[in-house]
């Protein structure tokens, strides 16, 4: 596999997301605008009222800027006259089929579905608006024998792991990178996340390679042998990666601005004010915010001036095709397309206008 030309070592700190003590799980954007919930429900700028129509988002519950974007109802508050509806996806393999499907105008997914996306056979017309984050360890492949403890020693395993996600990607890269095939010597088992709980529960799987809530379930009584953050150092960075389709981004160049506006303000919350940036992202995805504050100080968000010069801009690019080519030696894609498709896939001038603003 072609290594990427980028150092690209953000780490998500290796924590488990406890399901009690949980703070109004369950609390809705909708609910979040209407002053419900405890969340804010003022735009923190000048709100656009003349940005109207139906606007289809898509969100998994990731730590990230995004769900203190939906918590707070910031979109709903600074376009009032939006008709926004926020829609939860298990995975970005969901993802890319709503984009596929066209039910689903932006939404976030992992870079290897995002890629998938926009290589052949699917060859969607979609542009990535947004780097989440860089995932290292909210990401990790667990075994259940305490026996084991490398990824070589999953030899005849059984290992669940949602298909065409970043966790997928990571699995393959790891289990070539000891030396195991992923065809004859493993059995790798596609199951959503909430099916990779109940089939560890079950002794139905040896393994899984898989994130946060999940992740941490399987934690409790399984050994950790590679995270996100060992792939990447090892050379197969993966992202979490916001797109959007190339008609709604031309259709809706200010909303575009709007909603890049309240990432960038998401960022700096993260950065700022952690604890209420945790508070947020622990409402949408059940969990405690001091776990999720761990997960926050342990990984890199970038406002919208790194996002245009540091990837956005061009950098993310190249790393886009080397991640296609390693889903074509897998058999995941057709072909790879040339990188100079990939980097006009990454849509700058939104995160510009931001930058400067």
């Amino acid at each position: 596999m072609k290594r990427p030309p980028l150092a690209l070592g953000a780490v998500l700190s290796a924590t488990a997301l406890a399901l009690t003590g949980c703070v109004e799980g369950g609390r809705s954007s909708t609910a979040a605008a209407a002053g419900d919930g405890g969340a804010s429900s003022a735009c923190p700028w000048e709100a656009d009222d003349s940005i109207t129509g139906p606007v289809r988002l898509g969100y998994q519950l990731l730590p990230s800027g995004d769900l203190v974007v939906k918590d707070q109802g910031v979109l709903e508050a600074c376009m009032p006259e939006a008709d926004i509806t926020w829609t939860q996806y298990a995975s970005g393999g969901d993802v890319v089929q709503a984009f596929g499907s066209g039910s689903l105008d932006l939404g976030t997914a992992g870079s290897s579905p995002t890629v998938r996306a926009l290589s052949a056979p699917l060859d969607l017309d979609v542009q990535v608006v947004w780097v989440q984050d860089v995932i290292g360890e909210a990401e990790a492949l667990v075994a259940k024998d305490p026996a084991v403890t490398d990824v070589a020693g999953l030899r005849g395993a059984r290992i669940g792991v949602p298909f065409s996600s970043t966790a997928h990607f990571s699995l393959l890269a790891a289990l070539r990178d000891a030396g195991l095939d992923p065809a004859t010597d493993v059995q790798v088992i596609n199951l959503a996340p909430d099916a990779i709980l109940g089939a560890w529960q079950g002794d139905q799987i040896d393994a899984a390679y898989i994130w946060d809530p999940t992740l941490g379930e399987i934690l409790a009584d399984g050994t950790k042998l590679v995270s996100g953050k060992d792939v990447s150092a090892a050379g197969a960075p993966t992202f979490d990666l916001s797109a959007a389709t190339t008609a709604f981004v031309d259709a809706n160049p200010d909303f575009m601005e709007q909603w890049t506006r309240a990432q960038d303000w998401a960022v700096q919350m993260i950065e700022e004010d952690p604890a209420a940036a945790a508070e947020s992202i622990a409402v949408q995805m059940s969990a405690t915010p001091d776990v999720v504050e761990t997960q926050l100080a342990g990984t890199t968000y970038l406002r919208a001036a790194d996002q245009e010069s540091q990837y956005l801009g061009g950098p993310l690019g190249p790393v886009l095709e080397d991640t296609a080519a390693f889903l074509h030696d897998e058999g995941q894609i057709d072909a790879v397309a040339p990188v100079e498709d990939y980097t006009a896939a990454l849509h700058t001038d939104a995160v510009a206008a931001v930058a400067v603003s």
